[in-house]
């Protein structure tokens, strides 16, 4: 290669960078920059009161060891993981699968009805959700007067099942996602191939569970991942609904963070709690893709 020809490739490498410095500047000063300091201030003691919000210094695992001790903490742990699994894995997913596949081959009209009804729970801002639901669920809400018809006594729903409460709530509004990812994969499914099993004499649960499912597997994989994550950072609806209450029954990592953050004021030992979310995702996303054996 001559020396032209080496000029002219650092000549077009250099007005690449110059096209990509805006982009870059943003992702620095928006995205790495807070990852970093977040990774740093998880290792202090930094505090917005009290003698260590004007004397911060590193104190290395402290905030990690005080975490790993704290009764509350393996509660908030215990409170995400249950959380996570029945309104993400068990609700969401299992729910938008159904609803997509019930709707799969149906009148375009009927399928636009029955989509735009359950879109319209999940564009809806989280904390108006929040609000409905308190509403529904409110000592003389919908709820009560529903059970009130079979003459039972009205029920405080968000002090005596908070957690299925707001369970219910996470399902109720995220399901639409999962419903659009999994109608689009059901959607690509060659209709040759299950009308060639069903010809074979094969029963539709068998078509389901040998053709079906195995063909939408990495979009299986991708959603759970997505919805994962997506839940294990729900706060508002939680924080709306319950407070984390009552007493500590639906605190989960996201409030248990914030009330040791901006609560208490003690944002050293919030950003460490964060951390140990952020390892959470990353750990929940590993093993379904090694479950579900699918490359990312």
């Amino acid at each position: 290669m001559d020396g032209t020809a080496v000029k002219n490739q650092l000549s077009n490498a250099k007005k690449s960078l110059l096209f990509l410095s805006p982009s870059l500047i943003l992702l620095l000063i928006f995205f790495i920059s807070p990852m970093v300091l977040t990774v740093l201030f998880s290792f202090t003691n930094l505090s917005l009161t009290g003698a260590d919000a004007s004397n911060l210094q590193f104190i290395g695992f402290e905030n990690f060891a005080r975490m790993f001790q704290d009764p509350e903490f393996r509660v908030s742990v215990w409170n995400t993981i249950v959380f996570v699994l029945f309104s993400a894995v068990l609700g969401q997913c299992f729910f938008g699968f159904l609803i997509a596949f019930l709707m799969k081959e149906k009148n375009k009209h009927f399928r636009k009805v029955v989509g735009l009804i359950i879109i319209a729970a999940w564009v809806t801002p989280e904390v108006v959700v929040s609000f409905c639901w308190v509403a529904f669920l409110g000592d003389s809400g919908t709820a009560n007067s529903l059970v009130g018809l079979f003459n039972i006594e009205p029920v405080a729903w968000l002090f005596t099942f908070p957690m299925i409460s707001v369970v219910i709530a996470n399902i109720w509004r995220g399901t639409a996602f999962s419903m659009m990812v999994f109608q689009s994969a059901l959607d690509d499914i060659p209709k040759e191939v299950e009308e060639a099993a069903f010809m074979d004499g094969a029963t539709r649960w068998e078509v389901v569970r040998h053709i079906t499912i195995p063909m939408v597997r990495g979009t299986i994989a991708t959603n759970v991942m997505l919805v994962t994550l997506q839940t294990l950072g729900v706060f508002t609806l939680i924080y709306t609904m319950t407070g984390g209450g009552p007493g500590s029954s639906t605190s989960t990592l996201p409030v248990f963070m914030y009330k040791q953050a901006f609560v208490s004021y003690q944002l050293g030992y919030g950003t460490a709690i964060s951390l140990v979310l952020l390892v959470i995702g990353a750990g929940a996303s590993l093993l379904y893709m090694k479950t579900l054996k699918v490359k990312v």
